[in-house]
């Protein structure tokens, strides 16, 4: 390509991106759960799939990728495990990577953790981060969790093979500094404290309660209150030192049961949030156990799920949701309840509770 048809075609690109900053589109209505007339609970808010989504690229970079076909952004693969810090970092555990991808939408930058030395991760399927900044990884292909600072830099690691078997979810306790670790085939939770000190275990293989069937998820609120999923098809609630509290769900399509719960998650006002594989949806519960209202269905287009897995809850009440074979992670607003009637007979004001007899969930 001669020197004088590369600057006619940028011409033409310059004039083209030109064009399309100028232009205005009419905004796309918002997806929101219930649908109208109901008062909208839940809204969509958008996906992040790609580190294009967080990074600010030049219009130089447009114009390589146009002329050179050049590209060097990073795609999600097989999200699995999501956190979502305050400050706007989104650290996603993906398995096909085997390795975190951190979208850092406050300050416009991608990075990766755990790409090699002594904190490379093989099969990373739970993340998290304290209230310092430090992040916790378990790996289930090295059968330990690592620990990483808050600019990516391996720190330490612990458990090992005799201990764990495949740990999965992990969740911190910031009070206490406290890490809990999930261990799906050992059906324990192991938890351990700051610097990677074994403390206790609980749990065990049955159906009694503060037992567990292969264990997938959990999460811990604001109370130091743990919530736990399993193929026992329940949410399991326990107290900081793992004595049990009380449960809810079972098996089965109705409203309220779980065909494959995963993400687990609680927001600001108490209302739990549990992601269900099969059923390609969250369903949301209050603090009792009784369904408020769910979302998402199966599909590819927005606020739709493919195998959905982890879930996390940010302190704005944003709910990011890992969509594995759509190789995205959908996020979500929870809308607030200020223009609900004072009179409304929900205490909490935010939801209407399901009603419908027989009703079964979508398939």
């Amino acid at each position: 390509m001669t020197a004088r048809i590369r600057i006619s075609i940028l011409f033409v690109v310059v004039l083209f991106l030109s064009g399309c900053s100028a232009r205005t589109s009419r905004p796309e209505p918002h997806l929101v759960w219930p649908p109208a007339p109901e008062t909208p609970r839940i809204r969509f808010v958008k996906t992040i799939s790609s580190s294009e989504d967080v990074e600010e690229k030049k219009w130089t970079d447009h114009v390589k990728a146009f002329l050179f076909g050049a590209s060097s952004s990073a795609n999600l693969v097989k999200p699995y495990a999501v956190f979502a810090t305050s400050s706007g970092r989104v650290y996603v555990a993906d398995s096909g990577w085997r390795k975190v991808l951190v979208f850092d939408e406050g300050q416009k930058r991608f990075s990766m953790i755990g790409v090699d030395g002594p904190g490379a991760l093989s099969g990373p399927l739970g993340v998290t981060a304290d209230e310092a900044g430090r992040v916790y990884v378990t790996d289930t292909v090295h059968r330990k969790a690592f620990v990483y600072d808050a600019g990516g830099q391996f720190l330490f690691s612990f458990g090992d093979s005799n201990q764990m078997q495949h740990p999965v979810g992990v969740a911190v306790n910031n009070a206490l500094k406290r890490v809990y670790v999930v261990d799906a085939r050992k059906h324990q939770v192991f938890v351990y404290d700051f610097e990677g000190k074994f403390l206790f275990d609980f749990g065990g293989r049955g159906t009694e309660d503060g037992k567990f069937n292969f264990p997938a998820n959990l999460f811990i609120d604001a109370q130091g209150k743990i919530y736990i999923t399993d193929m026992n098809f329940r949410v399991q609630i326990f107290d900081a030192d793992g004595k049990f509290q009380s449960k809810f769900g079972g098996v089965g399509t109705g409203f309220g049961q779980f065909s494959m719960p995963k993400g687990v998650g609680v927001d600001s006002r108490g209302h739990i949030y549990v992601v269900d594989a099969r059923f390609n949806n969250v369903q949301i519960f209050d603090p009792a156990g009784r369904l408020l209202l769910f979302f998402g269905e199966f599909g590819g287009k927005k606020g739709q799920f493919w195998l959905p897995a982890g879930l996390s809850v940010d302190k704005q009440d944003r709910i990011y949701v890992a969509d594995q074979y759509n190789h995205r992670i959908n996020v979500f607003q929870y809308l607030e309840p200020a223009e609900v009637s004072a009179a409304s007979d929900d205490a909490s004001g935010s939801f209407r509770f399901f009603e419908e007899a027989g009703a079964s969930m979508p398939q």
